[in-house]
């Protein structure tokens, strides 16, 4: 993934730049050492790496407005970061930028049940969320595999989802209002403790903006009660694609688990080994969970494995206890995390209708045999966010390029059977040379409009979303 060049000018500055956020700035706010700078020279997307120019951790809302300011006045890139775990290359930063960090902004600021409503800085870790009102009751439903980790910041920048999206949604649908700092400072309240703000819809235009408009400090988040009991069901089959047809029979009939989770064999076989989660033998994995009553569940899940059984499984099982339903959700937790101890790996985040993941699957299967590079297949499958994990040995030449050309074809796929090339990890750098695969020239355009009334000088979160060349000649 080619970076712009870094702007001699700006790094002529560096200097004078530290000299000015330290008088914002507590000194252990700014790190300007190149060694520690390294620290944040990349995100998730470990592939790729460029320290920045120098980081700042300010800890409340004026301290980002007076980085911002100081930025914005000299002309230096910023790129905002929360924990860090993109997995797009949303938070990589350019030679010449300031990596403004959030994560010392985790206070709760507010809690409401009456209104489930918690008001937290967006530095505060996605799991914590539900930490802070689990004991009265309550949790915050957004889940994504890295939730212990992940910060509230980078769920808002990708609109970032989890397993039990299918039925709560995801970023967008749980959240309510957003304390937004522009790139010259500004600071302005988007949204708030109501259901829907008048006006605009600007919440909208923020979530999923991926740090290109301004950088969230708080957030208001919708929270919900916990659901009276839950409990999945492992359903195993000897074909991919088998599979695939299951989850498109059970959403056709009309039930609504809180989550379809599809593993493939390789994903199984190496996620037993680390989670020993009790998975069966087989080539592929749903992972089904109702919630509701006992009755309710039993209701649903009945349904569920009647409709799996017309597709031959070669298991079905009930967890009977909470032991077992977390045993399975380790498994599928710690599948990323599986595959890193024996790969380096690409995860890609295309969105497909769900009645093309037959289609799909199959297909990756062949291109994975056309390229030579393994695949392990974990994802979403109830609402057709796939997440094909691209095996790859980052120290044999030409192998990254490889995974990449790959990559971008399943992604191609996604977008030819009529999905797009992100369901919730965001464009960053890793897709957005495929943007023009999805968007003509003109949709393009319509969305950098919008970010040239927020960042007129495009100095928000460089070389992201949009082909190098589409940005640079907007920025000159």
């Amino acid at each position: 993934m080619e970076m712009p060049k870094p702007d001699s000018l700006v790094m002529s500055k560096k200097a004078a730049l530290v000299a000015r956020l330290l008088d914002v700035l507590p000194r252990d706010a700014v790190i300007e050492d190149e060694a520690e700078t390294r620290a944040y020279e990349c995100d998730a997307l470990t592939a790729y790496r460029c320290p920045p120019l120098c980081a700042v951790l300010p800890a409340t809302t004026q301290e980002v407005s007076e980085v911002l300011k100081i930025c914005h006045a000299m002309d230096v890139p910023v790129v905002p970061r929360g924990s860090g775990t993109s997995l797009a290359g949303g938070a990589l930063p350019t030679a010449d930028c300031v990596i403004l960090g959030v994560a010392k902004m985790n206070d709760v600021l507010e809690v409401s049940y009456e209104d489930r409503l918690i008001r937290v800085q967006t530095g505060r870790t996605n799991l914590s969320v539900t930490g802070a009102v689990e004991a009265d009751g309550f949790f915050y439903a957004p889940d994504p595999s890295s939730q212990l980790a992940c910060a509230i910041a980078g769920n808002i920048a990708m609109n970032s989802g989890g397993a039990h999206c299918l039925k709560y949604g995801v970023t967008t649908n749980n959240l309510l209002g957003v304390t937004l700092v522009q790139m010259d400072g500004t600071i302005v309240e988007i949204g708030g403790g109501h259901m829907d703000a008048s006006g605009l819809d600007l919440l909208g235009v923020i979530c999923g903006s991926e740090g290109q408009l301004g950088v969230v400090t708080e957030a208001t988040l919708r929270i919900l009660p916990k659901p009276e009991g839950a409990r999945p069901v492992l359903i195993g089959f000897d074909d991919n694609e088998v599979a695939g047809a299951c989850v498109a029979d059970i959403i056709k009939a009309g039930i609504l688990p809180v989550a379809i989770e599809f593993m493939d064999r390789l994903c199984i076989e190496t996620t037993e080994k680390f989670a020993k989660a009790g998975y069966p033998d087989c080539h592929a994995l749903l992972i089904v969970e109702v919630e509701g009553s006992d009755a309710e569940i039993d209701a649903q899940l009945a349904q569920i494995m009647q409709i799996a059984a017309t597709h031959d499984p070669v298991e079905m099982r009930q967890a009977q206890n909470a032991t077992e339903s977390a045993a399975i959700w380790l498994g599928r937790k710690s599948a990323f995390g599986a595959i890193g101890q024996i790969s380096d790996y690409m995860c890609l985040d295309g969105t497909i209708p769900v009645s093309e993941l037959p289609f799909v699957l199959r297909r990756i299967g062949e291109l994975s045999k056309e390229y030579g590079l393994a695949v392990g297949n974990v994802f979403h499958a109830g609402d057709g966010n796939m997440h094909p994990l691209i095996l790859f040995d980052a120290n044999k030449p030409g192998d990254l390029e490889l995974c990449e050309a790959f990559g971008a074809e399943i992604l191609k796929l996604c977008v030819d059977v009529g999905g797009c090339l992100t369901g919730e990890h965001g464009v960053g750098i890793e897709k957005r040379d495929l943007m023009g695969h999805q968007f003509a020239p003109v949709d393009m355009e319509a969305q950098m409009r919008v970010k040239d009334v927020f960042d007129p000088k495009w100095l928000l979160n460089p070389a992201k979303v949009f082909p190098l060349e589409t940005s640079a000649a907007r920025r000159a």
